[in-house]
């Protein structure tokens, strides 16, 4: 059972290690292959906490992310509450899929996350990196029952 006393604190704390982690600095190869973190807690609050992690906490993450690695504004924002609002509109169904499949529906979801940053930086006339872009659609997929395992000891009431 999960404890739902401060969902939104959580979240805010949880929120702040995995922006945290987006920065760390990491060698080239590993940094290659880094997990987007903060949207995989978005993922996971919007499937198994809908209330606490809704849209505005999907906007907000997404512009927060924005504003750290000074990219356009509001571009991982959008991608965020896209994926988000998928994620809020299915997450009955999400949550009696087994894991494996959860992973599935994970490795989509990021998938067009990153398509939708791929589309929004061929817009703005950025640079668009080729297949690197796509790795952490794979690790973050690959870290999924890791971090559902984690947060749900984490939240759970003891």
């Amino acid at each position: 059972m999960i404890d739902i006393r401060s969902p939104r604190l959580t979240l805010l704390g949880v929120g702040l290690v995995a922006l945290v982690l987006s920065a760390v600095p990491l060698p080239h190869v590993l940094d290659l292959l880094r997990p987007d973190f903060l949207l995989l807690i978005v993922v996971w609050f919007a499937l198994m906490l809908p209330r606490a992690g809704g849209l505005s906490a999907a906007w907000t993450a997404g512009l927060a992310l924005d504003a750290f690695h000074g990219v356009v504004l509001g571009e991982n924002a959008l991608a965020f509450v896209v994926v988000a609002f998928l994620v809020h509109r299915f997450h009955l169904r999400m949550r009696m899929y087994p894991l494996s499949q959860q992973g599935i529906v994970v490795f989509l979801l990021l998938l067009l996350y990153q398509f939708l940053l791929f589309w929004i930086d061929g817009v703005t006339g950025h640079p668009v990196n080729a297949l690197v872009r796509w790795l952490p659609v794979l690790t973050g997929a690959l870290l999924w029952p890791v971090l559902t395992g984690f947060l749900g000891r984490l939240l759970t009431r003891h």
